[in-house]
């Protein structure tokens, strides 16, 4: 079971979806280029054939696509500029087929119809504008150009239509897988895979955005860094079977208490951070010193042996103890340190000139 809260699966989505809109911007800025430069040979093409007014206007929609792809990734909203671009194109696919004098041959065009739509816009959306389209597209071919139902007519009939349906299967099918894959790989970069938890990275990002948002609704935020005590001894005495262990105990026990705005993560070995959103030093304190003794009190059932387990937490407040990512993790960080010097199990969450009255906990076992 995924120990993975609620607030944690948006936040991988969140990411995910970011990471995933900026490939896509750099799909379609070689799509828009590509589509630019292809379409200014052809209009050079209908120049040399005498179809000059559409000449020219190639070679403005030309111009038009290699500006847009250059300019496609500052864009704020992607989706709508991707619309702009697919349905002209497939309508201009279409046109293709029935306009004047138009060649046999220019219905291959219309197979390009699912793979930008799926490429670009996702598997329900891209069906949605391929099918339509292949499907009229196919009618308006066959209107265009009869065919005798003999044996050679319906071979030919038959490779359009057959070749259109696998084109559409292929690329739904692929689609799919691909969603599916790029999902279990995003899920895997942000998550530790020990513990389920947000990896680093992962979760400093979380706190960068929670600092931002902290700006703007002028709301404290509490940065903890905590550490397992004497965790090499877990590893020394029971193994490194019962460290892993112990280190999704102490992951569960702490998620079970947080809120589902909160974050938690692994910084890296034994060391992971907590970040509680929309409270104040005065509210996390209390709830931090319940995790600490939570965890002091629940040792865990390894076999048939008891495995005592604790952690020394360092607590800093943003603004208070800094206003930037690096300056709220030196100073927790500085914190959880003193409260190891002092016999570990402390929570800590002042500096050391003023720690005595904040400094809560005792020597571990």
């Amino acid at each position: 079971m995924s120990l993975l809260r609620p607030q944690h699966r948006i936040n991988d989505e969140l990411i995910a979806s970011g990471i995933e809109d900026a490939s896509k911007r750099t799909l379609m800025r070689i799509i828009l280029i590509a589509t630019g430069i292809t379409l200014s040979g052809f209009a050079v093409l209908q120049f040399l054939s005498g179809n000059h007014l559409f000449a020219l206007f190639e070679l403005c929609a030309s111009v038009l696509l290699v500006l847009g792809g250059w300019r496609i990734v500052y864009t704020r909203h992607l989706t709508p500029w991707v619309y702009l671009y697919v349905l002209p194109t497939a309508c201009f696919l279409v046109y293709i087929i029935v306009m004047p004098q138009a060649s046999a041959t220019a219905f291959v065009w219309i197979y390009m119809i699912p793979l930008l739509s799926y490429l670009l816009l996702g598997r329900a959306r891209g069906f949605l504008v391929a099918v339509p389209f292949m499907v009229v597209s196919t009618l308006l071919y066959f209107q265009q150009h009869r065919y005798d139902l003999d044996a050679e007519g319906l071979i030919d009939v038959g490779n359009a239509i057959l070749c259109g349906l696998l084109t559409i299967a292929f690329v739904h099918i692929y689609e799919t897988l691909r969603a599916q894959a790029y999902r279990q790989l995003e899920r895997l970069a942000q998550t530790d895979a020990l513990t389920g938890v947000d990896s680093r990275g992962c979760f400093q990002q979380a706190l960068e955005r929670s600092i931002q948002e902290a700006e703007r609704s002028n709301l404290a935020v509490v940065l903890v860094i905590l550490d397992v005590d004497h965790f090499k001894q877990v590893n020394d005495q029971w193994g490194h079977v019962a460290g892993d262990m112990a280190l999704k105990h102490l992951c569960s026990s702490i998620l079970k208490r947080l809120r589902a705005t909160d974050s938690m993560g692994r910084l890296g070995g034994e060391e992971f951070g907590l970040l509680l959103r929309n409270t104040d030093l005065k509210g996390a304190k209390p709830l931090v010193e319940d995790l600490r003794k939570q965890l002091a009190s629940s040792p865990l059932l390894y076999g048939k042996q008891q495995i005592q387990l604790s952690a020394t937490f360092g607590v800093a407040e943003w603004p208070s103890d800094g206003r930037s990512v690096d300056e709220l993790y030196r100073c927790a960080d500085r914190r959880l340190y003193y409260g190891k010097q002092q016999g570990r199990n402390q929570l800590v969450t002042a500096d050391e000139a003023g720690v005595k009255a904040d400094l809560v906990g005792g020597a571990s076992a």
